[in-house]
């Protein structure tokens, strides 16, 4: 039987079938010998050994279209990264760090502004002009009003997406709305601080739709972050992140240009001309900053 793991606890792994039942199941010892981990979101076939007990053993897992690390997941079509609008104000650094981290990975990216209820048109539209132009796709929503919740329910529909953000912006709140089965823990924004409390403990795939005949939609919860770390970027390639130089950088005089300091800029001309967003360059500057100035690390091995 095929199925899909939608979730991984202590040497279990729980597997969405098509017929809606979920088996909980071991992995058979090949894969340790093998040296493959099943992972959430891997397509799977099993064998049950008990249909009453809904228990089972994963014999196979089927090839991956693609692999996260951060978080560890398989077979994802897209991510939707959720910020609010205000309380808290967004962290439009981070954020540009959330949209480097998942172009690093080819993953398709909708950004999404919570709280549309306590904004003004001004706080959107400044949202809006500064990352439409990098060719992202921008939407604004209200969880507690309901506002917008079904057009993120149309473009969720038949994949598979993870929702990642920092903690505080009603990411639980909006997988708890798409899917009230999911009954996620939300955490109270701490007044002291003005920043969520991370609810999030372990990677979970959550079935919104199960529609015969189409694909089904799959939801993934992920930890808050209040700082990310770039790694594998390197400063020639930094500017391959912020799409929205391109159109600018055969107007540069020298290629190559880093659009920094270079005398006749042509991302910096753009930017003087307001083609280009001041807040999405300006995050450009800093990063690049903090890659020039990174030191290198020798003979340090990542925790796995």
């Amino acid at each position: 039987m095929q199925g899909k793991i939608v979730k991984g606890i202590a040497g279990f792994y729980y597997v969405d079938t098509p017929q809606g039942r979920v088996y909980e199941c071991r992995a058979k010892g090949i894969f340790r010998n093998q040296n493959i981990k099943p992972l959430v979101g891997d397509d799977v076939l099993i064998d049950v050994i008990d249909e009453e007990k809904a228990t089972g053993n994963v014999i196979s897992v089927l090839t991956r279209k693609n692999q996260l690390l951060r978080p560890p997941v398989a077979n994802v079509d897209q991510a939707l990264v959720l910020f609010a609008i205000v309380k808290p104000d967004p962290s439009y650094n981070l954020l540009d760090r959330f949209l480097i981290m998942m172009g690093q990975q080819n993953l398709p990216v909708v950004i999404c502004f919570n709280k549309q209820d306590i904004a003004t048109k001004e706080e959107q539209k400044s949202l809006l002009d500064a990352y439409e132009k990098c060719g992202y796709r921008v939407m604004f929503i209200s969880v507690t009003d309901n506002l917008g919740i079904t057009e993120i329910e149309d473009v969720l529909r038949g994949k598979t997406t993870v929702i990642a953000g920092p903690s505080g912006v009603g990411k639980s709140s909006l997988i708890n709305l798409l899917h009230p089965k999911a009954q996620m823990e939300t955490g109270e924004l701490s007044r002291k601080i003005d920043r969520g409390k991370n609810t999030t403990r372990h990677s979970e795939l959550f079935c919104v739709d199960r529609i015969e005949g189409e694909r089904r939609t799959y939801i993934m919860d992920t930890p808050g972050f209040t700082s990310l770390y770039l790694k594998d970027v390197t400063l020639d390639h930094l500017r391959d992140f912020y799409p929205e130089f391109t159109p600018f950088e055969p107007e540069c005089r020298f290629s190559g240009c880093s659009h920094i300091t270079e005398p006749d800029c042509g991302v910096i001309r753009a930017l003087e001309q307001n083609k280009i967003a001041r807040v999405r360059y300006e995050n450009y500057r800093i990063l690049y900053e903090e890659l020039k100035n990174q030191k290198p690390v020798y003979g340090k091995k990542e925790k796995s």
